[in-house]
């Protein structure tokens, strides 16, 4: 079986290099054949690779090294991907499935710019295939067969890190399409309305997933490592949320194109960018070069194979750009007090941002290379770049409502004194037990002036066009997207500024008090599951009129040699009772005090609600085909 998958890989290499080879030359019918072809191949050759896992066939080196025969069949076949050859294969499904889904929904009334984006997406596709089958085979023997295998690294069985990697790879792997794209505009120097209003559904329907992805991995930190936050500028965190911002900056570019025919090699550049950070992300997560949880660590060959398809793919994108960006036309005449202004802003400051995360992302590599050792942790992120985001959304509501090539700034006063009554309103009054600070009370303001921003819009273009009913989806979108962003916001800062943490030693019987909470201690059992065993501790927490049982663990895995956290998390509404079980040490003759990390995190779900709703309204726009519309 695994043969046969091993074959199939072949044929969908054979494949992408025809869909490359007939998509160049203009063929769309011969293009689009083959690259359906080769992503029924690679999903055969998939197939294979999760076959084996369900079968724990261990005589394949893949499987030995990554599954057990205890460990539950769900992980099992999240081991296909849970590593970096089967990763990379999960790769190669995914950008041959958007060559195959492009060859299937492009119609554009352009066939033969449709054949050269597909020509593009064939040549990457095939870079992806080769380095699979030269330097990271995952269809590779073993004899002898081993009885039993390693298992999968603990921490990643996990249902949000089963379909984490997944989602992160449509991001990633949607913006090489969105490259191909803007390559095939940039061959036939024409990047225009008609282009944008065919990139603007892929740029969406990279980005939705791509804000999934990262949420989830976000979720798995905050209740699997035992920290209590979400975000730790990791630089694996930080691999995926570069092109996130470039993404993001590459879907306001695009409405301007679309509906002005401006911003054409902005656009193109912004896609180009997107393309490139995508490749970043995967060098910097399986190059080795990177010490994370998230990190695959590889031989320094393959490190050297995924920079040299770096420098290759990235260098020849810039390349094409830098050749063929001057010749393309541009719209209208505008001024920087105008939509396409403050659009053009918007961008700059995500690009800005973008650049403030490579920059902390990188440093300490570079450093490292001097003979230096460095580190960038928090505390710059929160001095460059969190200002740097905060510009652009206090500006978001104001300039939403700008006209097109130039806008009446009479009302802009009424905005500032809005946002200012906002702040007091926070730094004064607070929120509940919390005692608000200036900088968290800016942080609430501008949550809720995001929220109410977005209704504004709405309410607005609701009445030009009579009545909401009328309202296309990507309006909807907006409205959904930017109200999510002010939510995120909210938690954000709730959770960073007001946060609760203490650290407990109890023994059985004993309680401690933490923001309200009354924490006691019943006992810790030991327990058995089919992979592991743990020490499971049983406490009772109560407040004024709630009463809450949580079983933290600590978990051991034998196969893989590791211990795990398992926390427990008590949901209030408004807030999280978080509690990660540590180690237990007896005294001479005496009990076994227990430690734990206790954190009471306000509205904590506010940031992942918030990004839910932003997925949504990117998923509300990307459906909605009414072209550009006539909505102002």
């Amino acid at each position: 079986m695994i043969e046969a998958g091993h074959f199939a890989a072949i044929l969908a290499l054979v494949f992408s290099a025809v869909q490359a080879f007939t998509g160049l030359r203009g063929n769309r019918g011969q293009s689009g054949l083959f690259a359906q072809l080769a992503f029924a191949a690679m999903v055969f050759a998939f197939f294979t690779l999760l076959w084996a896992f369900a079968r724990s066939d261990f005589s394949v080196q893949l499987v030995a090294a990554n599954s057990h025969t205890l460990k539950p069949f769900v992980y099992k076949l999240a081991g296909t991907w849970g590593n970096h050859e089967g990763s990379m294969a999960l790769w190669c499904v995914v950008g041959l499935g958007f060559g195959a889904a492009g060859a299937w929904l492009l119609k554009s009334d352009r066939p033969v710019f449709e054949a050269r984006a597909l020509g593009v997406q064939g040549i990457l596709s095939l870079s992806s295939l080769l380095y699979l089958l030269l330097a990271s085979s995952p269809f590779t023997r073993l004899d002898p067969a081993p009885l039993q295998g390693q298992g999968l690294n603990p921490l990643l069985q996990d249902p949000a890190l089963a379909i984490h990697p997944p989602m992160l790879y449509l991001g990633y792997v949607g913006y090489s399409f969105v490259f191909a794209l803007a390559a095939a505009g940039l061959i036939e120097k024409r990047v225009d309305r008609q282009w944008a209003k065919t990139a603007r559904p892929w740029a969406l329907a990279a980005f939705v997933p791509l804000s999934l992805g990262i949420a989830l991995g976000s979720y798995w930190a905050y209740y699997e490592l035992g920290w209590g936050g979400w975000w730790f500028w990791d630089p694996v965190e930080n691999a995926s949320l570069m092109p996130w911002l470039i993404g993001a900056a590459l879907m306001h570019s695009i409405i301007v194109t679309e509906k002005r025919g401006s911003f054409a090699a902005w656009t193109s550049l912004l896609a180009v960018l997107a393309f490139c950070f995508s490749l970043l992300g995967a060098f910097l997560v399986r190059s080795g070069v990177l010490t994370s949880v998230h990190a695959f660590a590889v031989d320094p060959l393959r490190g050297s194979f995924l920079l040299g398809g770096l420098l290759v793919l990235g260098g020849s994108a810039l390349l094409l750009f830098a050749l063929r960006a001057p010749k393309l036309k541009g719209g209208p005449d505008w001024l920087a007090t105008s939509r396409e202004g403050a659009l053009m802003g918007n961008n700059l400051i995500l690009t800005v941002a973008t650049a403030t995360v490579l920059l902390g992302t990188l440093f300490p590599l570079i450093a490292e290379a001097a003979g230096q050792t460095i580190s960038v942790g928090e505390p710059y992120f929160n001095l460059t770049f969190t200002p740097i985001m905060a510009l652009a959304l206090l500006a978001l509501p104001v300039v939403q409502a700008w006209a097109w090539g130039k806008a009446d700034l009479s009302s802009l006063w009424k905005w500032a004194g809005g946002f200012a009554g906002l702040v007091a309103l926070f730094w004064l009054a607070g929120i509940g037990p919390f005692d608000i600070p200036l900088m968290a009370g800016i942080g609430l303001a501008l949550g809720v002036w995001l929220i109410v921003g977005a209704g504004q819009e709405m309410w607005r273009r609701a009445k030009s066009l009579g009545r909401l009913p009328k309202m296309p989806l990507r309006v909807w979108g907006m409205t959904l997207a930017h109200a999510g962003l002010g939510l995120f916001v909210i938690g954000a800062v709730l959770q960073t500024s007001g946060r609760t943490q203490t650290t407990l030693a109890l023994e059985a019987g004993e309680s401690a008090n933490i923001a309200g909470w009354t924490v006691t201690l019943e006992d810790v059992r030991s327990i058995e599951g089919p992979n592991w065993y743990a020490d499971r501790a049983h406490l009772i927490a109560t407040t004024p009129g709630t009463k809450a049982e949580l079983n933290p663990q600590k978990r051991y895995y034998p196969a893989a040699r590791m211990p795990t956290t398992e926390t427990a998390i008590h949901k209030t509404g408004t807030a999280d009772l978080y509690v990660a079980l540590g180690d237990g040490r007896r005294a001479a003759g005496g009990p076994t005090r227990w430690t734990f990390e206790v954190f009471v995190n306000p509205l904590i779900d506010f940031i992942y609600v918030g990004v839910i709703l932003i997925g949504l309204g990117g998923a509300l726009a990307m459906f909605d085909r009414r072209g550009s519309g006539k909505v102002s």
